[in-house]
């Protein structure tokens, strides 16, 4: 019996001994990639990973059993061989989270990733986002034996077809299952009338977040898909932006919001067409219970944002009409619209906001209506008087504010002198500031030396052009996604 004891004793020793040996293996490979050693987590995006790397790696998930979270993405040589790894990924059942975005992937690749996610009995989110590979047909080796726990799945811009769309149906028993991204698959929604598309939803009673955007030929099909959409009933938020969506297809969609009662966000920004229907989509949608619903270059004209302004639009957290010429002079309409103390975003970028405008939302800030916002976007409203920023700034009551932007449009430049005392002095009012740009505004060097002193003992991200403003390359963009 002792002798017995002696013997399991040493193999215990033993197996301690190359667990030990092997975490300073992993060490060893993630100093080399500029990496830190984590039992449960190894992020690896951008890593320039090569077939040996991988090979490497997959040796070294063994001597990981508490590994939750493997990101490779962004590695274009793991394409290929991705065998090397999948084969070993039992040694790491635990695993929570995989990303394997744009590696270009093959087909074999995504087959052999099917095979494997069988012993991932924990994966809640798989991301396969920008890999071509995964259409044309190779999605159903993928989704042929999905683990049940898997409440995630990403499939941005990978080439997904009708096909692929039927192939969808096959996660009808992750009951789980609540994010749903095929965002930028043109082509998944070309035949979406033909039963693939629209019919894989009724196996997905439980998402609550769908993600079609970018998706330009739903323009003329959402007709079509949105009678399916009311089988979503679970459903919390729906993203159709830059879809080019048809008048058709919004009131389409009108017609089925009253079905979605779970529903809290909605984005159908970049739809020129929803200037037409602001009016009944706003109506149909559960007010009381919205926190965000942006419509960012939709176009607005008068008579849709009078209807927006008109409806209360109680709860919003977030609001962004950026791109609509239409609030210039008309931002006191939208502001009495909102919920005091409750928005935590508002965006009003290249909105042609007059000095008046921001008077108005200084008097706003002045009376503690925006103590919650915590993101301003004031971008490209080059028009507003030195008069109206000063005003903005002094007003106070912004005291959860996180990320400010008054950048002015790329071309173009003024001085910020006359109003920047006013900043320097709200300055201590902004406890939670992370951002601040205030790209193409000029300033003397005095000024830019105080105001970096005024920042000099916090973390601020400050954004703004260099001294030689010719040597200033300009990051923004002056139009909208088109």
């Amino acid at each position: 019996m002792c002798v017995m004891c002696v013997c399991v004793s040493v193999a215990a020793d033993a197996t301690d001994g190359e667990r030990d040996g092997g975490w300073g293996r992993v060490r060893v490979f993630l100093q080399r990639l500029g990496k830190k050693a984590d039992s449960r987590s190894l992020r690896l995006a951008h890593c320039d990973l090569t077939a040996t790397d991988l090979l490497e790696l997959a040796t070294l998930l063994q001597v990981l059993p508490q590994l939750e979270e493997l990101d490779v993405s962004w590695n274009e040589l793991v394409g290929g061989c991705l065998e090397a790894l999948t084969s070993h990924l039992q040694h790491v059942g635990g695993i929570r989270a995989l990303k394997l975005c744009g590696c270009r992937l093959s087909a074999d690749d995504i087959t052999a990733l099917g095979e494997a996610l069988g012993c991932l009995s924990f994966l809640e989110s798989l991301d396969v986002s920008w890999n071509s590979g995964v259409g044309g047909g190779a999605l159903q080796s993928l989704l042929g034996k999905p683990p049940p726990s898997l409440r995630e799945l990403h499939l941005v811009a990978c080439q997904l077809t009708a096909a692929d769309a039927a192939a969808l149906g096959m996660v009808s028993a992750l009951h789980r299952l609540c994010v749903l991204d095929v965002s930028c698959n043109p082509q998944l929604t070309q035949e979406v009338d033909g039963g693939g598309g629209g019919g894989s939803l009724h196996c997905l009673p439980s998402v609550r977040e769908l993600d079609l955007s970018c998706n330009k030929s739903l323009s003329g099909g959402l007709d079509r898909l949105s009678a399916h959409l009311a089988h979503l009933t679970h459903l919390e938020s729906l993203d159709l932006h830059l879809c080019c969506l048809t008048h058709a297809d919004l009131e389409a969609l009108i017609q089925v919001l009253p079905s979605l009662t779970a529903l809290t966000e909605l984005d159908v920004s970049s739809n020129k067409e929803a200037v037409g229907v602001v009016h009944s989509l706003v109506s149909a949608l559960p007010l009381t219970q919205m926190r965000r619903l942006p419509l960012n270059n939709c176009s607005l004209n008068a008579e849709s944002f009078t209807a927006l302004g008109q409806t209360a639009l109680l709860i919003l957290l977030h609001v962004d009409v950026s791109w609509c010429k239409v609030v210039g002079g008309r931002l006191a309409l939208l502001l009495d619209a909102l919920q005091p103390s409750v928005i935590l975003e508002l965006r009003l970028s290249s909105c042609d906001l007059t000095t008046d405008d921001l008077r108005h939302l200084a008097a706003v800030c002045k009376r503690g209506c925006l103590s919650s916002l915590r993101v301003l976007d004031l971008s490209y409203n080059g028009s507003v008087g030195d008069e109206g920023w000063s005003a903005l700034l002094a007003a106070g009551g912004l005291g959860s504010l996180e990320d400010v932007d008054l950048s002015l449009r790329p071309l173009t430049s003024a001085s910020c002198s006359a109003w920047l005392p006013a900043l320097l002095g709200a300055l201590p009012r902004l406890p939670a500031l992370t951002r601040l740009a205030l790209q193409r505004w000029t300033i003397s060097s005095q000024d830019r030396r105080q105001l970096s002193h005024s920042l000099r003992k916090r973390s601020v991200m400050l954004e703004w052009d260099p001294p030689n403003r010719d040597a200033a390359v300009a990051t923004n963009q002056e139009s909208p996604e088109e």
